[in-house]
């Protein structure tokens, strides 16, 4: 790819300004300039991430006001404060989502797949019509949003009150925001929803991929470790634990031998089903019926019918009395 000239300008002067000037036009050289979606590119209109992170806290804060920031004085100052967060939000948001719409057709798996979508004829307008779609979303978010809290409440007996779980619980908020990242995702927004999505995964060790479907009164219990891929499906009133993996089995490849991407790969979860800690369960055919429930440490690649109890067979534990040796 054609790269443009270093600008940096050449240094005469002696070391160590000289040695650094020689490594920063190094550098310099090492970036492609010409806006393409490359391995070497310099992400220089792209969103970003900083302000995208700002955007989901704002979004946090007005779904659940308090948890982020300081909440509201008293219930009568609720309404200014959502609207002043929502004001807030608005230009924030809208100028990273008309940084991101440019990679709908300049993204290098579009190009590869032959399926790049027109480009953009007016940013601004695109850009307007997202966010008042995204907005519109809010209040069903937030519905969904009150049942995820009364599953954690009642799926869990450490929860002694309804305040505990809103202010304290990772799997909630990890869940919150991929609730919100999830509407951004369905209107076709590029990049934003990985920044939300990968953010709360160093905060919360939840790793859900905005893609993902997932049902209502949904609860991942202590939340660490847990991966949800993209193309994953979750029903209602599903329960998981930590260190759950919900992935794919493999990679299928075109015939150049690039990744085909937008096929289904990861597994199914109907209503109702409980994932005990550290289950992988892999495959964009695997289907996990109703009901089920999935034992601690399993591993699977194939389908569960409803009603199911599946359990790995234990390992022999051996245990001996510390002082004497002897077997117990």
């Amino acid at each position: 790819m054609t790269k443009r000239p270093s600008s940096t300008r050449r240094c005469h002067m002696g070391p160590p300004e000289a040695d650094i000037c020689a490594i920063a036009r190094t550098l310099a050289q090492q970036f492609n300039l010409t806006g393409a979606d490359s391995p070497d590119a310099l992400p220089a209109e792209c969103p970003e991430p900083a302000k995208v992170v700002d955007a989901l806290r704002i979004l946090l804060d007005i779904i659940f006001p308090g948890k982020i920031t300081s909440p509201p004085d008293g219930p009568s100052e609720l309404g200014v404060f959502q609207l002043r967060r929502l004001s807030e939000l608005w230009p924030l948001l809208y100028h990273q989502i008309r940084r991101a719409l440019p990679y709908r057709w300049l993204g290098e798996a579009a190009r590869v797949q032959g399926v790049r979508p027109p480009k953009v004829a007016n940013l601004d307008r695109e850009t307007s019509r997202i966010l008042r779609a995204f907005f519109k979303t809010l209040p069903a978010v937030r519905e969904l949003l009150i049942q995820d809290v009364q599953a954690a409440y009642d799926g869990d007996p450490a929860a002694h009150t309804y305040a505990e779980v809103l202010l304290a619980y990772p799997g909630l908020l990890a869940i919150a925001a991929h609730r919100l990242s999830h509407e951004l995702y369905k209107l076709k927004v590029p990049i934003i929803p990985r920044i939300m999505s990968e953010w709360i995964h160093t905060k919360t060790g939840t790793d859900i991929h905005p893609g993902a479907r997932i049902g209502k009164a949904f609860f991942i219990d202590h939340a660490t470790g847990v991966v949800i891929g993209e193309t994953t499906q979750i029903g209602n009133h599903v329960k998981i634990y930590q260190g759950v993996t919900l992935g794919a089995r493999s990679f299928d490849l075109d015939d150049k031998g690039n990744p085909v991407k937008h096929i289904k790969r990861h597994p199914t979860i109907r209503d109702q089903v409980v994932i005990y800690a550290n289950a992988t369960i892999l495959g964009g055919q695997t289907v996990i019926g109703a009901r089920a429930v999935i034992g601690a440490n399993v591993f699977l690649m194939e389908s569960v019918p409803a009603d199911s109890i599946v359990s790995s067979i234990h390992p022999e534990l051996s245990i001996f009395d510390k002082n004497s040796a002897k077997k117990t």
